[in-house]
């Protein structure tokens, strides 16, 4: 993923005394036993962390399904209100967590010493701009609407009543035993007879309408014409054939990942989210702006969400005659704010420089490995290894850390009985992956584990064999980096179109470090003809997997590797420093603060404080955290920030 999901930050330079050794480090030593830290002192990370945003309308946590809102609803309340308020215990309990380290994290590239900051002290001193594969970044500059004959009136947003609206939502969603709804027409003109049938078919897929007469009054009679599969499938006879069948728009958001943003577009445009696709998913504790498209539904009708959602706005509408593609872009903008930063401008200028022209490693940020302490990529290995009560129990036991006390109880149950049902009872939001495990296994029985794990979403399983082979990546990479330093070398690799070559002996000087590539362990990748190559082969031998057979004998889960540039040079890299007295005032404009004509504040030429103002554009699938680690060199674990400062919360 391209994005980041971090708390703020505040880095400081601490006392010797603050680096601590432990004991999951000194195991993974064993394996890179040279992979040492790069840092010029040790670190203390003092974080500041702002309260959740409660004008958000929604904060959901999974894909919406329709006819299960009031178990998500349950779920929604149940995620806001345990919350554990106590800093010193949620600290305590982080310490648990995963540090750099742990997952390989060890070098630098750059000399410069480092200098403290905060990072995300405000969400909007993080913004995303998406660049799509035309290379134009993504911009909301414009609420046009585009002008369509066919598009209903205004008056179709407003000519239902709640009442009616909610009888015809729990009818398009199968929420009663009713078969249709009558609406009556209180003031009966042909005209407002067709605004009802456009309002009902328009705000409500899958339904069709008629007229009927009853008792002498006029009424609109909505019915479920194709069954339930229509929800899933605009009608298709109601777009015209003129128009894309693609509404396109620019989403600009503000402290919502992707995939919440479109289940709460989903839920207010009564339509499934499987409508909308997308290029690439974004941060939640930022600002991001990001092109969407949705199958046939109107800018209209999209535009009308502007005046109903808050914290998001939808802009710069057009059709087209196809989706769009997960991956499609070119990558992503990014606009940081470092707020009261220490350094000098000499340390400053020298950290930016060598972001500029050496860049930084390719590193797997901290986000890919999960938060608890049990890492993600634990499970991934399991599932390699084909250990499946292994696999069942990692994601199912207790552990130390930061987790929601229903969590906390039913893995306590599940410790005791070993009773699916049982720890299912005590676990109230369902669609979490210990839920979805626990229901297989209830289905499936303990002796099936394998058919029981299928029940995850397949991108959830996958993404646990992806974090094990990231977690290969950063230890190779950083075992690269301290044999060989920032040059290429014979038996390195590098790309040749899309395949991957060895760098010759009397190649290499035609070949810098920007070219190496390193490959995520599979069946269809080469590896350096070095002392890594070798690495790589022993870290999976003590990891009991065969580099030479990464397939598995269920097809999802054979590795077939790929390719990665192991040093990333942003691109568009600009920086200035600016002084500040108050830091709640954003010191840059966003695009909806430009469409609102809203200035800039007046800085002071001497204040309090000072924030180093970096922009930068990154490829997809880098991460910017590891952009900003380079800069401020500090281990960026929410681990790292918890241990050394417990007032994190406060």
């Amino acid at each position: 993923m391209e994005t980041v999901e971090m708390n703020s930050v505040s880095l400081k330079r601490p006392h010797s005394e603050d680096g601590v050794a432990n004991a999951d480090e000194i195991k993974r030593q064993k394996i890179s036993e040279k992979s040492k830290t790069e840092n010029n002192s040790g670190q203390s990370i003092e974080t500041v962390t702002e309260q959740p945003d409660k004008s958000l309308l929604e904060d959901t946590k999974n894909e919406i399904i329709p006819n299960e809102e009031s178990e998500e609803q349950e779920d929604e309340e149940l995620e806001d209100s345990d919350e554990d308020g106590d800093p010193e215990s949620f600290a305590d309990m982080m310490k648990h967590g995963l540090t750099e380290s742990d997952v390989g994290i060890t070098k630098f590239v750059s000399s410069h010493k480092g200098f403290s900051g905060i990072l995300k002290e405000r969400y909007s001193d993080f913004v995303v701009h998406e660049i799509g594969k035309d290379g134009r970044v993504s911009h909301l500059d414009d609420f046009t609407v585009p002008v369509d004959d066919e598009d209903p009136s205004e008056e179709t947003f407003t000519v239902l009543s709640d009442e009616d609206k909610q009888r015809l939502e729990e009818l398009q969603l199968f929420k009663n035993k009713e078969t249709s709804v009558a609406i009556e027409v209180i003031e009966d003109t042909k005209e407002k007879r067709t605004v009802i049938h456009q309002a009902v078919k328009s705000l409500f897929p899958g339904l069709e309408t008629k007229t009927e007469d009853r008792d002498g009054k006029k009424y609109i009679i909505a019915y479920h014409a194709a069954g339930k599969k229509a929800l899933a499938n605009p009608r298709k006879h109601s777009w015209p054939k003129s128009r894309g069948s693609y509404c396109h728009f620019v989403l600009y958001k503000e402290n919502k990942d992707t995939m919440d943003a479109i289940n709460v577009l989903s839920k207010f445009l009564r339509v499934k989210p499987n409508i909308f696709s997308y290029m690439g998913t974004k941060d939640k504790r930022a600002i991001t702006v990001q092109e969407i498209a949705v199958l046939r539904i109107t800018a209209q009708r999209l535009a009308h969400l502007n005046k109903c959602l808050m914290n998001f706005k939808l802009g710069n509408f057009s059709y087209k005659n196809h989706p769009l593609k997960l991956g499609e872009l070119q990558g992503n903008h990014f606009t940081v704010v470092l707020r009261n930063i220490t350094g000098t401008d000499d340390q400053i200028e020298q950290a930016m420089h060598s972001l500029r022209e050496i860049g930084f490693i390719n590193y797997y940020g901290m986000q890919r490995f999960g938060t608890t302490a049990v890492p993600t990529y634990q499970i991934g290995r399991a599932i390699l290894q084909n250990n499946w009560n292994e696999v069942m129990d990692l994601i199912l036991k207790p552990r130390p850390g930061a987790e929601k006390g229903y969590l906390v109880k039913c893995r306590e149950e599940w410790a005791k009985t070993k009773d699916p049902a049982a720890a299912l009872k005590k676990l109230p939001v369902k669609r979490c992956v210990e839920g979805q495990l626990l229901r297989g296994l209830l289905k499936y029985g303990m002796k099936n584990i394998i058919s029981a794990f299928g029940i995850i979403p397949r991108n959830n399983r996958l993404m646990y064999i992806h974090s094990y082979q990231s977690y290969v990546w950063n230890n190779m990479v950083s075992k690269r980096i301290e044999e060989y330093g920032l040059r290429a070398v014979p038996g390195d690799l590098t790309l040749k179109g899309a395949t991957a070559v060895h760098i010759e002996e009397g190649d290499v000087d035609n070949y810098t470090i920007h070219d190496v590539v390193m490959p995520l362990p599979g069946f269809d990748v080469i590896y350096p003809k070095h002392k890594i190559g070798d690495a790589y082969k022993e870290m999976l031998v003590a990891d009991n997997l065969d580099i030479n057979n990464m397939r598995h004998k269920i097809r999802d889960y054979s590795l077939s590797g790929a390719y990665r540039k192991i040093i990333i040079r942003p691109q568009n890299v600009n920086w200035e420093v600016v002084a500040y007295d108050d830091p709640r005032i954003p010191l840059f404009t966003t695009d909806l603060d430009k469409l609102e004509g809203k200035p800039l504040p007046v800085l002071p030429a001497d204040g309090k404080f000072r924030a180093l103002k970096m922009e930068f554009s990154l490829p997809p699938s880098t991460y910017a955290t590891m952009a900003i680690r380079e800069v401020l060199k500090m281990d960026t674990s929410i681990k790292n920030q918890t241990q050394l400062n417990t007032t994190w919360l406060r």
